[in-house]
């Protein structure tokens, strides 16, 4: 069952994508929105925050909230921090590290980053989870060679991604996105039926030619959307 801030989220997100709600369309009030949906100011609060940080309204001081203009950014997909994200909407956050080793890669890793085979690397598993919700499991590859600090870091304070994000300037990304259905193993990970359909993101990140990073990150699909804008080269 989604929580209720999940629902509104939903409800204002679906009437801004599907066209109903055109940019500069006033979103309903703080207390109108209390009083459709029977909830607390913190809750529509929150609902409103995490809003505005992706980008989809603009709050007002004063003349209350309305729907964002398309932004003239070319980045389809922007590099997503769990922690900031999380702490702008004002959402708990947490993240367990689930699996660490050092290993080669094989001839498939190999293609997709441009290193040889057999290059060590660091790999990590880490459950995302906020309000003591599962949001994605991530499976990530960092680049010794590029990133020697990993190796000592405990990530006890910052997930991998963050700290990276933190510490290590990119300067190419790619992004895949595809759809699969959840197997037992994943299932049980997110907390959600064997065949439940998800988003899988595939990012890859280089610094000046060198590689640094490559995450696979699963997503229920009724929890996240992933949001670009962009405007038409002229």
């Amino acid at each position: 069952m989604k929580h209720l801030h999940q629902r509104i989220r939903d409800d204002i997100e679906a009437r801004i994508m599907s066209g109903e709600w055109s940019p500069g369309h006033r979103i309903p009030y703080e207390h109108e929105l209390m009083t459709e949906y029977g909830c607390s100011r913190m809750t529509v609060n929150k609902v409103l925050s995490t809003l505005a940080a992706n980008g989809l309204i603009t709050r007002r001081r004063r003349a209350g909230s309305v729907v964002a203009e398309p932004s003239s950014q070319q980045a389809v997909l922007q590099i997503q921090d769990f922690a900031l994200e999380a702490a702008r909407a004002g959402i708990e956050y947490r993240f367990k590290i689930l699996h660490r080793s050092i290993e080669p890669i094989d001839a498939a890793a190999a293609q997709r980053t441009g290193l040889p085979v057999e290059t060590k690397m660091l790999c990590l598993s880490t459950l995302h989870v906020m309000d003591d919700v599962p949001q994605a499991f991530e499976q990530r590859l960092i680049n010794l060679a590029t990133v020697p600090e990993a190796d000592q870091e405990a990530f006890k304070d910052d997930p991998p991604g963050t700290w990276l994000l933190r510490r290590v300037p990119w300067t190419d990304a790619e992004h895949i996105v595809r759809a699969v259905n959840a197997d037992s193993t994943m299932a049980k990970r997110l907390q959600v039926q064997t065949g439940t359909a998800c988003l899988v993101l595939e990012r890859r990140t280089w610094q000046a030619g060198a590689f640094v990073t490559e995450a696979r990150i699963t997503y229920p699909g009724d929890r996240h959307q992933l949001v670009g804008r962009f405007s038409p080269v002229a």
